[in-house]
């Protein structure tokens, strides 16, 4: 069954980016005509412009930028676009936007033996930590609140400790401290990997997600 696209409002499009830079202690983003620009100053991605759907904006600057690792981003599929913007961007790995506003379909679990979990608790994000017998990190995720929404980021388990059901134990615990909040829209961005996960545990794509980048010029 081919899942239902919604399209991206603005508002919640900036929620998200929000929490997104909050995750990576960058500045807010910033409104650039109608979509949204942040600055992330990494080596291989110094900013990133963000709109909810390709629109008139949207193909102007595909043809204004000509400095790599700046990314354009969409909440669309490519073919929409691809056609229609210059052939010097590259199109990225597809990636989803997801939601879930009910229940995860994760029973209560128990991390294995020897495995410890930390909690760190901000303002506005909660942390959780898996820890190794031996003192290192296994598996983290975090989770973010901006105003009625809440977005999971930056889940990750460590190659060595897959398969063991700590990721899905972090998103419990990053599911509950929402619930405790009263907030139950939870969103995300999935890799596909991500997604299969994801869709396992009860949630559904909201939106594609698109990316393209001018790669560093050959020399």
């Amino acid at each position: 069954m081919k899942p239902i696209i919604v399209k991206v409002s603005s508002d919640l499009l900036e929620k998200w980016l929000k929490a997104w830079s909050l995750s990576r202690n960058l500045s807010l983003p910033v409104q650039y005509k109608s979509g949204f620009k942040v600055k992330v100053g990494d080596e291989k991605q110094k900013e990133r412009y963000i709109f909810s759907e390709p629109n008139k904006d949207f193909f102007q600057l595909s043809h204004t930028i000509d400095e790599p690792w700046i990314y354009l981003k969409v909440c669309s599929g490519p073919d929409l676009f691809i056609n229609n913007i210059p052939e010097k961007w590259q199109l990225q790995p597809q990636g989803y936007m997801m939601n879930c506003s009910h229940p995860m379909n994760i029973q209560q679990l128990n991390l294995p033996e020897g495995y410890i979990v930390e909690y760190s608790n901000e303002d506005y994000m909660f942390i959780v930590k898996i820890i190794t017998p031996k003192g290192e990190q296994a598996a983290i995720g975090r989770v973010i609140f901006v105003d009625d929404i809440a977005v999971y980021d930056r889940i990750v388990t460590e190659e060595n400790h897959r398969r063991k059901g700590l990721a899905s134990f972090i998103i419990k615990e990053l599911e509950k401290n929402a619930v405790s909040k009263n907030i139950f829209k939870n969103f995300l961005v999935a890799t596909e990997e991500g997604k299969l996960l994801y869709e396992a545990l009860g949630w559904k794509v909201y939106s594609l997600y698109t990316s393209v980048v001018i790669p560093a010029f050959k020399t």
